[in-house]
């Protein structure tokens, strides 16, 4: 029998000791108004009401005890992948504009999506997933998480790549769909209509999220 998403939101139960959220990526040069890359995810982002969804996502996360996890990607600093043979076209991005760039504004936290005390920051990622060459998996065994929410950017980068990581680790993964933001709408049609359904256990909208942890 076909399960859709609004069948596998009613039966999503989110155990505090169980759970972490995964905030991929929460810097300026994404989310700030005179960040770097926040002119390419504006229109997304303010059609999916990101930064206040992911407010509501936070907080609601923090109030039913779940472990905050702060996903960040390499922060850019000069010699960067000097020794890497094949840097990918986003890496190549990285290096002409210096995006995350260590000790400036653009690579700072988001003021509202800043690590609080408690929270769990983890190593920076250089490529797309928060796995890779990271503590990540290792620091959620040690909490015993078996289920992770995942929200940030990008949509198809990022939390893509870090939530099928995920899935391939033996985790259960939400996606929150208007958590997130991509270049193109179409990129966002991708992420959630086409490639999420092949490896996230429950693919939600904000509201559906806040209002399951509610009543978990």
């Amino acid at each position: 029998m076909k399960i859709n998403n609004t069948d596998k939101m009613k039966v999503q139960t989110y155990h505090k000791e169980k759970t972490a959220l995964l905030f991929i990526d929460p810097y300026n040069d994404f989310l700030s108004e005179g960040g770097k890359i926040w002119p390419r995810v504006k229109e997304v982002a303010q059609a999916n009401d990101l930064l206040n969804n992911l407010r509501a996502v936070v907080k609601s996360v923090r109030e039913a005890g779940i472990q905050v996890f702060i996903v960040p990607h390499k922060r850019w600093e000069t010699n960067d992948y000097q020794y890497w043979k094949f840097p990918n076209p986003t890496q190549q991005g990285i290096i002409e504009r210096h995006t995350f760039a260590k000790g400036t504004w653009g690579g700072e936290w988001h003021p509202d999506f800043a690590p609080q005390q408690g929270d769990i920051l983890i190593k920076e990622h250089w490529a797309q997933s928060g796995f890779a060459n990271t503590d990540l998996d290792m620091l959620l065994k040690q909490k015993d998480i078996t289920h992770v929410i995942a929200i940030g950017l990008l949509a198809n980068t990022c939390v893509e790549s870090t939530a099928r990581f995920a899935m391939e680790l033996g985790y259960h993964v939400t996606l929150v769909k208007d958590a997130t933001a991509a270049f193109t709408m179409e990129m966002m049609h991708a992420a959630h209509e086409l490639n999420g359904p092949t490896y996230a256990h429950a693919i939600l909208t904000t509201a559906e999220l806040v209002n399951t942890l509610a009543k978990d």
